[in-house]
């Protein structure tokens, strides 16, 4: 056989078995034998390997999931994938109901109402019908190309019949009959068995070996088509029907509610049915149907409108509360914890529960071998309910909160109704800062994990947050380390170093400031630009920003007035850490957008949401998600909805995506 003859009977076999995988993995109703499955797959490996060169990323025999990566790449989502707003009880979700139909001026609104999977929500991107990528949520805007492990699940279509870039979401779950067949496995082997199928899936599609993925019989649920309207589709619904006549798993208990009554209805039929599902859900997720109201209802800053989680009511379970003990936060807060006789909770095993302070197992009257009612808050916060007074025999102890610092025996201090450690050497505090400030919200730093932090604090490597950056003097002793390969800690060193060049707000939110998140160090790091700048202001000057009040103001104050605070910067400066803010700082008070607050309504074409809101603020412009008598101005793209109508109510400026494209055509031409 020569090489073009090798090249028809490939991608003729190749559509063969991708039909035959998708006749068995997703519906679930083969039509040839497994014998003639195996034979068309082995004729398939023994042609690649006569003519390797036909050999592709999306070729059956790639599904083998035997790669081993040395670190996942990072991916920016060209739109980014939100999160669901939740509610936990059906007063709630109906409340929710009331405010759409509200909004959208209608008695009742058509949902699709799907099983909210207890999976990993993933992205897969398609270019002329191949697969490129496949990415987990991330952050929203960042994930992780983990694109080796998922084609280890045979349910995701490697090819699909569409032009141009195509994006489809879903979530990858592990089937219970998975994580039964996996644990008796593991315990076979001796090994720890896994809490629930939502972990073992998580940690397998992160997992750097893909063979673990490839192992433990994943699966994948589709649930959204990204640019559904632009493919021509009026509601979510088809749109998934869609998906399935592509070749994508959808979930066949998806149904379209309307009304009140067919909500609830929907909720409580699953309320019941979930346990006899094949797979774990953790709730039910209702999304407006019909795409023209997605406008009108709008996003909040991480979650749409349009679209509502309902989390199944926490299962509550009884237990014995074996001990209290302590832990040190960062900031030195103590927090008193029950430790819990093992018991199953909503499909994980709990072994501990935070009992927040000492008013919390005061109010509780909780006991030191008191049974107690447990619950998972919204299927995921392990909660202690109460104790069961009825039940005592008279050999419980009573609480009685410590007055000394578990880890170095520092006199406490109650400031309010929390008990702290003031001692700023202490180690448990140390550990706390280093690894909140290795996170992937602040200097992410990978492979530095809460284990990594512990182990190397534990060995002397690392004392406090400036050590970090002297981990490098100690890679030989960790490649001795038992467990550890030069290539993980070269990855490591790496990460540490590359950190160095974040942007001011990862620093300021990985210092630990007191009353200052993410947001609050972004808008901080915007406003001034370098941490300099911020150490001068004085307390009024700081409550002079937008949404610091008096007691962030005094605690970012105190922060950067403390001797050794200044130290631990002056540190990271001399070790080359940047200080200064890497956005963009060249917004000039002249710009046609400058101080101006604008509305985006309707669809655009040329941007995202998300990408028009970015590069209106670097030009100064504050974006808002509601028109009033305050806006400056409106952009509307196609089909836009009742925001327009109040831009035109109100006399606001109405510009059109075309127009906004040629005042920054001019911007950027340096004539407004």
């Amino acid at each position: 056989m020569d090489f073009n003859e090798a090249k028809i009977r490939h991608e003729e076999l190749v559509r063969i078995i991708e039909k035959y995988s998708y006749e068995y993995y997703v519906l679930d109703n083969p039509s040839v034998s497994d014998q003639e499955y195996d034979q068309k797959y082995e004729e398939l490996e023994n042609l690649e390997k006569e003519f390797p060169e036909l050999i592709t990323k999306t070729s059956p025999t790639q599904r083998i999931g035997n790669t081993v990566l040395e670190g996942f790449t990072k991916i920016k989502h060209a739109i980014p994938m939100m999160s669901l707003a939740d509610v936990f009880n059906e007063e709630e979700l109906l409340d929710w109901n009331e405010k759409v139909c509200k909004a959208l001026m209608v008695k009742d609104v058509e949902y699709s109402a799907e099983m909210k999977i207890d999976g990993l929500s993933l992205s897969v991107v398609y270019q002329d019908g191949i697969l490129q990528y496949c990415a987990t949520r991330g952050d929203g805007s960042v994930g992780e190309d983990v694109t080796s492990n998922a084609l280890t699940i045979p349910s995701i279509p490697t090819r699909i019949p569409l032009h141009g870039r195509v994006e489809v979401r879903g979530e990858v779950y592990m089937p219970k009959k998975s994580l039964e067949e996996l644990n008796k496995e593991r315990q076979l082997n001796n090994e720890p068995l896994l809490a629930n199928a939502r972990n073992a899936a998580a940690g397998s599609i992160r997992n750097l070996d893909s063979s673990v993925a490839k192992k433990r019989k994943l699966d994948a649920w589709f649930y959204y088509l990204e640019d559904a309207e632009k493919l021509g589709f009026k509601n979510h619904f088809d749109s998934i029907m869609y998906l399935k006549k592509l070749g994508f798993k959808v979930n066949p208990e998806m149904k379209v509610v309307k009304g009140k009554d067919e909500i609830v209805e929907y909720i409580k039929k699953y309320t019941l049915k979930r346990n006899e599902l094949p797979y774990d859900i953790d709730g039910i997720v209702l999304k407006v149907n019909d795409f023209s109201y997605y406008n009108t209802l709008g996003y909040t800053a991480k979650t749409p409108k349009w679209a509502i989680a309902y989390k199944f009511p926490p299962e509550e379970v009884v237990t014995k509360l074996l001990d209290i003990v302590y832990t040190v936060g960062r900031t030195g807060k103590i927090t008193p914890n029950a430790v819990l006789e093992p018991v199953r909770v909503s499909g994980s095993v709990v072994r501990r529960a935070t009992l927040h302070n000492e008013d919390f197992v005061k109010d509780k009257d909780l006991k030191i071998g008191d049974y107690v009612t447990l619950k998972k808050a919204g299927d995921i916060i392990p909660e202690v309910v109460n104790s069961l007074v009825s039940r005592r025999d008279g050999s419980e102890i009573p609480f009685k909160m410590i007055s000394n610092c578990p880890v170095c025996g520092s006199q406490l201090v109650k400031i309010d109704a929390m008990h702290f450690c003031l001692n700023k050497n202490c180690p448990s505090r140390n550990i706390e800062s280093l690894i909140h400030f290795c996170s992937k919200d602040c200097m992410d730093i990978d492979g530095m994990g809460e284990r990594v932090c512990e182990e190397f604090f534990a060995l002397g490597f690392i004392k406090d947050i400036p050590s970090l950056y002297n981990l490098k003097d100690y890679k030989e002793k960790i490649i001795e380390i038992d467990g550890w390969k030069e290539k993980s800690v070269t990855h490591i060193l790496n990460s540490i170093e590359n950190s160095k060049n974040n942007s001011l707000e990862k620093l300021l939110f990985g210092l630990g400031i007191k009353e200052v998140g993410s947001k609050m160090a972004k808008q901080l790091a915007k406003m001034f630009l370098d941490i300099d700048t911020i150490m001068s202001k004085s307390v009024e000057e700081l409550k002079a920003i937008n949404d610091v009040g008096e007691v962030c103001a005094n605690s970012i104050y105190n922060y950067f007035h403390d001797e050794h605070n200044i130290e631990i910067i002056n540190k990271l400066k001399e070790m080359g850490i940047n200080t200064k803010y890497l956005g963009n700082t060249n917004i000039s008070s002249n710009s046609y957008f400058f101080n101006k607050k604008v509305v985006l309504t309707g669809s655009l074409t040329n941007f995202t949401r998300t990408q028009a809101s970015e590069i209106l603020e670097n030009y100064g412009a504050k974006v808002s998600g509601s028109v009033s008598k305050a806006t400056d101005l409106v952009i509307a793209g196609e089909n836009a909805g009742s925001k327009l109508d109040k831009a035109k109510q109100f006399n606001v400026k109405i510009i059109s995506e075309e127009e906004f494209v040629k005042i920054l055509d001019e911007l950027q031409g340096g004539n407004l």
